[in-house]
């Protein structure tokens, strides 16, 4: 359900390409079963191909890697977590406007 520019976050990797990253990291928490989720993913593939080399969007599908949502409180997706250093500098829960996302991508960048 990832298009091109837009990376597949898992349990495993969330550590090396999310918290370790110096690069402002959009992730995109969502399950293949969630309406909203899927009116929300062209919006992350559009952001993904705008931003690509500059920020990094991943998705993490919920129902597969279920220890990052539990460690963030993750309760209801869609929910979108932008990660800076490591630390949460924004967060969204439900679908989002492209423009309010595009917003916060360029003020935390």
């Amino acid at each position: 359900m990832a298009g091109d520019h837009v990376l597949e976050i898992t349990d495993a990797n969330f550590q090396s390409e999310v918290l370790d990253s110096s690069t402002l990291t959009l992730v995109d928490f969502w399950a293949p079963w969630c309406g909203p989720c899927r009116m929300l993913a062209p919006t992350i593939d559009e952001l993904a191909t705008e931003y690509a080399g500059k920020v990094k969007i991943g998705k993490l599908n919920t129902d597969e890697n279920p220890r990052i949502p539990s460690m963030h409180g993750i309760s209801s997706i869609p929910t979108v977590l932008m990660f800076k250093g490591g630390i949460i500098v924004d967060k969204f829960v439900g679908v989002v406007p492209k423009a309010k996302l595009a917003g916060s991508i360029s003020t935390n960048m």
